[in-house]
């Protein structure tokens, strides 16, 4: 006998945390505003000869793609459970912030060298344009960084908030970089600041790689433990035995729970309170909105007369 129970209702809290209530026209306002942010910075890095902001629009360029592939995510996250995906779109998000990562890091190897061949050969630069330009840049990626936050639970999401926030770094790094180069002559300094942000966008991204990773091979929610719930199960009055239990979070914030349990022998009316105590128990104790259980028969007597049969033997 199989008891099932579907997600709970959009907007429901989960173990303290409540689902991200951005809408994906912020992600599109986003493109937007760093594609133009982008066309500033070449004209501001050519103008001033600067490799720092012509690196740094690269630097932006990459958030594009990044932004279109979770402004995309968010669209298919919204969509229902069909015959295709039984379990919705929750995953979709995660696989955005699985294949942002792997662009962050890219990013932050590159930045990097970048950093290593400006120390080698130190670039001479007009620091005005630098700063003026890194400021219009710091309120562009500020302000998206600003409009994400209340997101930042949604792994998707969090992805893109690290990317406008090491661009906000690098954009105080440029400015620093800027002022000290004019007062002391020292442009060792903006490579330098440079290759911190290269390190911090690296230690970010590898964060989120496992965190994803993690939940794309099924594991385990993150502060949950097979035992703890198989136990909370066994306090279900009836229930004698709890077997073949597995945890894992469909993205989204919505988790699963897929369980055996053996019981005696009773009504089917009995069987259904059982089934609800078990679903009760999973939802208000560990935040899991989709519990799947199948019921076994225990402790039979002997003289009940069931008897497994013999395997059938081959007659040839």
């Amino acid at each position: 006998m199989n008891g099932h129970h579907h997600d709970s209702e959009p907007g429901h809290v989960h173990a303290g945390h409540a689902l991200p209530v951005l809408r994906p026209a912020v992600l599109g306002w986003a493109m937007a505003a760093t594609l133009a942010l982008v066309v500033a910075e070449v004209f501001g890095g050519v103008a001033g000869r600067s490799v720092a902001l012509l690196n740094d629009a690269l630097h932006n360029l990459s958030d594009v793609p990044a932004l279109g592939i979770s402004w995309l995510a968010m669209r298919w996250a919204e969509r229902p459970a069909d015959s295709d995906k039984t379990y919705g779109y929750h995953r979709a998000g995660v696989l955005a912030a699985f294949t942002n990562a792997l662009l962050l890091l890219v990013l932050a190897v590159w930045l990097g060298y970048e950093a290593v061949q400006r120390l080698r050969a130190p670039v001479a630069v007009i620091e005005s344009w630098m700063i003026w330009t890194s400021l219009a840049a710091l309120a562009v990626n500020g302000g998206i960084t600003l409009a994400l936050v209340r997101g930042r639970g949604d792994l998707n999401l969090r992805s893109i908030l690290v990317h406008n926030f090491g661009d906000a770094l690098s954009n105080i790094a440029i400015i620093t970089g800027a002022v000290i180069i004019h007062s002391t002559g020292a442009r060792w300094i903006d490579p330098l600041l440079g290759l911190a942000i290269g390190l911090l966008v690296l230690w970010s991204s590898v964060g989120i790689l496992r965190e994803s990773s993690h939940i794309l091979l099924e594991g385990r929610p993150r502060g949950m433990r097979v035992e703890e719930v198989a136990r909370a199960v066994l306090s279900v009055s009836g229930v004698q035995e709890v077997h073949d239990v597995h945890l894992w979070s469909l993205g989204g914030g919505h988790h699963a729970l897929s369980l055996h349990a053996r019981i005696p022998d009773m009504h089917m009316d009995e069987c259904e309170r059982m089934l609800a105590a078990i679903q009760e128990k999973a939802a208000k104790g560990f935040g899991i909105s989709h519990t799947t259980v199948q019921l076994e028969r225990a402790g039979l007597p002997a003289q009940s007369g069931y008897v497994m049969p013999e395997p059938a033997k081959n007659k040839n």
